[in-house]
């Protein structure tokens, strides 16, 4: 296949790229694109040493063991493992410092500390070819996997499961996304976690429908009060920054409340999957 039809196959011809990342929380979504590009790569005889797993350290505000498992089920698969972060500041830091927390209108959560250390992987790793092969004459061709899936939400429903990333192309590198999961239902990830017998984590067990930070901006009340719960010392944290920085959790909403809560006894109930 030529390059430039390479959208019109699905799934895409492997073979075509230098890198296969598949991008790593850890998450239940994210451990079935993993062991689904491992399936794939395996048909098409793609070797394994060029994919790779990345993670982005969301550290202080992710579950514990996050990133300890996301290397382990990176392991599973004999597969290389790579860890990026912001390393200007955390996520706490960036709160403090900007005085106010991430919105559905200011996302810098992700965009800071998850596409933007996404991206020096995708960097490092054209630089890496370009220094092993100096006469490849052409930009280093990456393949990014991602987790999303359309049952998720209206706006996840409307992207391509396939396409060009043009932020992260230039004429060193070029990227594309793959959505290797999209089509599927959150049963049919289970089952695929099941099936594998490759660890997930614990906060599932625990109730959580999403392995995000453990105080996402989204979460409804159930989770947080979840979350805040089988991590005091993380909501104290939320709750000085909330206080100093003068500035609410949510609109209208303080992460203060689910502190008091909690102390007064309510059991978190049953929780809904959240729109991301």
């Amino acid at each position: 296949m030529r390059w430039d039809s390479r959208f019109k196959s699905d799934p895409p011809d492997l073979l075509l790229y230098d890198w296969v990342v598949v991008n790593s929380s850890s998450g239940k979504d994210s451990q079935s694109v993993l062991a689904e590009v491992v399936r794939e790569a395996k048909k098409q005889r793609f070797s394994s040493s060029r994919i790779v797993v990345g993670h982005c350290d969301l550290s202080p505000v992710e579950w514990p063991g996050t990133k300890e498992l996301a290397r382990l089920q990176a392991e599973h698969y004999k597969l290389r493992f790579e860890v990026r972060r912001n390393n200007k500041e955390n996520m706490l830091e960036r709160i403090l410092r900007r005085r106010m927390w991430p919105s559905s209108a200011c996302r810098f959560c992700t965009s800071d500390f998850k596409r933007g250390p996404s991206g020096t992987l995708m960097t490092a790793l054209g630089r890496e070819l370009h220094q092993k092969c100096p006469g490849i004459g052409r930009p280093v061709r990456i393949l990014s996997c991602l987790g999303m899936r359309a049952e998720e939400s209206p706006a996840r429903e409307k992207l391509a499961k396939y396409g060009p990333i043009v932020r992260l192309s230039n004429t060193r590198k070029q990227v594309d996304m793959w959505l290797p999961i999209y089509k599927w239902t959150v049963e049919q990830v289970w089952e695929d976690i099941e099936a594998t017998g490759v660890p997930h984590h614990v906060a599932y067990d625990l109730g959580m429908p999403r392995l995000s930070c453990v105080f996402c901006i989204f979460s409804p009340r159930a989770a947080l009060l979840l979350a805040g719960k089988h991590n005091p010392e993380l909501l104290d944290r939320y709750v000085e920054i909330e206080r100093e920085i003068k500035h609410t959790f949510k609109n209208g909403f303080r992460i203060e409340e689910i502190k008091e809560a909690l102390k007064a006894g309510e059991v978190p109930g049953k929780i809904q999957n959240w729109v991301m």
